[in-house]
């Protein structure tokens, strides 16, 4: 598996004993990020909240991280990541936070070093737009949402 070098600085001091991103198996696609919360805190139900996790991170030009939800809390819990899956540039250089929301019924509680989200690294392309008069014809053509079906 190819590998990328991503620097992670801890911003605030206090919060050492919380463990940098780190991938839980040898085959997990993101590594699991934590809150850096001093005190727990309640996401109530249809509530949205922004959790520190008080790192920032230097990626390579050409790459992204994505941020995405924990299965686990989503099945178990209701809680979702907003804007998911959400992007952390290349020339992004401040506090990497997670957009949480209870979709659930019940409050969810947040505590210190508590895994909240899954981080995931992935190339970048950038494209060329070429503006045109026609395109190339398909069979889908203009069909559009839901026109395949459940099948």
């Amino acid at each position: 598996m190819e590998k990328i070098l991503i620097k992670v600085k801890r911003i605030n001091p206090g919060f050492e004993d919380i463990a940098l991103p780190a991938y839980s198996t040898e085959g997990s696609a993101g590594m699991d990020i934590r809150a850096a919360v001093e005190n727990e805190m309640t996401i109530h139900p249809s509530e949205i909240v922004l959790v520190p996790t008080n790192l920032s991170v230097e990626i390579q030009e050409g790459f992204e991280i994505q941020v995405r939800p924990r299965s686990g809390l989503a099945i178990k819990h209701g809680i979702g990541i907003l804007n998911s899956p959400g992007t952390i540039d290349s020339d992004y250089r401040g506090e990497v936070k997670i957009i949480m929301m209870n979709f659930g019924k019940e409050d969810f509680k947040i505590s210190r070093g508590d895994r909240i989200a899954q981080l995931v690294v992935s190339k970048v392309y950038h494209a060329v737009l070429e503006e045109s008069d026609g395109l190339n014809s398909s069979k889908r053509g203009e069909r559009g949402f839901g026109h395949t079906g459940k099948k």
